[in-house]
């Protein structure tokens, strides 16, 4: 009834959906450790075609009930800045008997489970490879999963081999095996500290439900007194466990990358150029690091414009080439347009010219480049830009926003 009702809609008011919208695409490959068939799902961030730098990647277990939400929260995210971009990877499980064996293990009088250890080395040892040779990966990999995919995500943590190295439980079934996970995470724990090597961060958290043990799992690891551990619990008493796994995402993620972003207001309050540059390098200690991204690069152009500060902008940007290398054509490309927004297009032009090799196959650095030339009054240079500036931006696969704002 309701596909017909909207067909009857699109007839009357004679529209088409013909384009679709597409995040992420789904994969397989054949597994010799599971010795099936195995699927997984792979979007990558909303720049990644225009670039050669590295991401992260975020795992999410269940991906066929996950994957499109943490995906979707993964690139908001980084579009506001409060994340650096990721590469957010599903790892598939395939029907629901599929998913309880693969995310438990072996349970006296439990038929139903005990496939994860296998399922374990078959991440480790086959997907991640697989991902890191066809991505432009960097050593940090998250694992992320909710209810049993959330047990699994801990007893991946607590394998020697793993090769994630921050965990992400949302609601995990703790319940299994006579809620033994509280004695296998601290015991783990515990032989780090002794090892003197630092605990992985790791979120937990629990909705609105009973019995799930989440509670008995961080009170020993609380007992375990662990500074600077970073460790964050949250509880939802307003959700269910099947609504909990959006937010729980979004605080799961904003935790892990707490204060990556420095926003306009807290710009305003640094005494200049020079203290923001200190804090972008105190930052470098997060995990992951930190790069100058986009929302960063636009707001400190900002910062710099509304600071009077202009007269530091060389000096600004040799200390970005040194220390923020990967982040000096985005910085320069909105310095370049706040000074094309003064009508500055010589100034634009100059720093412009200094990132040229970087900008070649950068749509945004065509795009100010034009709007320097059509101010210079060089109207054939300026429309030669910006053709190219169209024509890289559909080669590269850029998001809607960024192509309307290059128009």
């Amino acid at each position: 009834m309701f596909r017909l009702m909207l067909i009857l809609f699109l007839l009357t008011f004679n529209v088409s959906a013909q384009q679709p919208i597409i995040s992420g695409y789904v994969d397989s490959h054949q597994s010799k450790i599971l010795n099936q068939e195995r699927r997984f799902m792979v979007d990558v961030p909303e720049n990644y075609h225009d670039n050669d730098l590295t991401y992260p990647t975020l795992y999410v277990i269940d991906s066929d009930f996950q994957f499109q939400h943490v995906s979707a929260v993964a690139k908001n995210l980084a579009r506001m800045g409060k994340i650096p971009p990721m590469i957010v990877v599903g790892v598939a499980n395939q029907g629901n008997a599929d998913y309880i064996y693969h995310t438990t293990w072996q349970v006296e009088g439990e038929h139903d489970f005990g496939g994860a250890k296998s399922f374990h080395q078959y991440i480790a040892t086959e997907l991640v490879p697989i991902i890191d040779q066809a991505y432009r990966t960097n050593d940090n990999r998250i694992m992320s999963g909710y209810s049993l995919g959330g047990l699994f995500t801990t007893y991946t943590m607590i394998q020697a081999d793993t090769p994630f190295n921050a965990f992400l439980a949302m609601s995990p079934s703790y319940w299994v095996d006579d809620y033994a996970a509280a004695d296998n995470i601290s015991q783990y724990i515990g032989a780090q500290l002794k090892q003197g090597k630092q605990p992985a961060p790791l979120f937990l958290s629990v909705a609105n439900e009973q019995g799930m043990g989440v509670k008995k799992v961080l009170e020993k690891l609380q007992a375990l007194n662990i500074e600077n551990w970073p460790l964050q619990f949250k509880a939802y008493p307003d959700e269910n466990h099947f609504s909990t796994s959006l937010p729980a995402i979004v605080d799961a993620l904003t935790f892990l990358f707490k204060d990556f972003y420095e926003d306009g207001y807290a710009l305003a309050e640094h005494k200049d150029i020079d203290d923001v540059l200190a804090t972008f390098k105190q930052k470098q200690q997060h995990y992951n690091g930190f790069r100058i991204e986009w929302l960063q690069a636009y707001k400190l152009a900002r910062y710099v414009f509304s600071s009077k500060q202009i007269d530091k902008v060389d000096a600004l940007l040799a200390a970005v080439e040194k220390d923020f290398p990967s982040s000096l054509l985005s910085v320069t490309n909105y310095l370049a347009k706040g000074f094309n927004a003064k009508k500055r297009f010589q100034e634009a032009q100059t720093i412009l010219d200094k990132v040229a090799v970087q900008g070649k196959n950068n749509a945004l650095w065509h795009h100010q480049y034009s709007k320097a030339m059509a101010g210079l009054e060089h109207s054939k240079k300026a429309e030669h830009y910006q053709t190219t500036a169209m024509q890289l931006a559909d080669k590269q696969q850029l998001p809607m926003w960024q192509i309307w704002e290059m128009k």
